[in-house]
């Protein structure tokens, strides 16, 4: 069981553009033609942050035509937020704020021996970082760039290095970089 930041960002490190848009991705490919089918499968439950549940809910329509469904995942949500923000109807969210340990620890109960996915944003998975518990970074880089907007993993990871395990062609809009976090000595 791993704790897995699985995302997409430009060549320049963006995950969405200064005001949450996501329309620089989807023109570069299908994301059933990368490695997401298989990760998703083994996923038992997910946490994302406000402004990515925020673009769930206001980009409803694009999902169901993507997906079939408003809200795509089986799994447990949950998402971290200050506010109170309104539910998908029949999706298990649950709302939460605070530290992210003990959130963890109630994900992984939930998720049993399948991972979880830190599904954005960059600072939510900083944070996972920061208290030891973030195990992988995966990402599909987009051959576009955006020159300013939300970064991937706004922190500084320096001692130790993140540990390049993988680099694959996924298309002529990406390429998938995975990447082991080791612990800090």
């Amino acid at each position: 069981m791993k704790t897995q930041y699985y995302t997409a960002a430009s060549l320049d490190g963006f995950i969405a553009t200064e005001d949450d848009s996501l329309d620089w991705l989807f023109p570069l490919g299908d994301p059933e033609e990368t490695s997401y089918p298989e990760f998703i499968r083994d996923v038992g439950a997910l946490a994302m942050g406000s402004a990515t549940y925020e673009w769930m809910l206001g980009h409803a329509k694009e999902v169901v035509a993507a997906t079939g469904s408003a809200w795509p995942y089986t799994q447990p949500a949950w998402v971290f937020t200050s506010r109170t923000l309104p539910e998908f109807t029949g999706a298990d969210v649950r709302f939460v704020r605070g530290d992210v340990r003990p959130v963890h620890a109630a994900m992984r109960a939930a998720a049993g021996d399948r991972n979880i996915w830190i599904v954005g944003g960059g600072d939510l998975a900083g944070q996972f970082h920061d208290a030891g518990l973030l195990d992988e970074v995966i990402v599909q880089i987009g051959s576009v760039t955006l020159g300013q907007g939300k970064p991937l993993l706004p922190r500084r990871l320096t001692n130790p290095p993140l540990k390049l395990t993988s680099a694959k062609y996924v298309s002529s809009g990406f390429a998938e970089l995975r990447y082991q976090v080791p612990r800090a000595e």
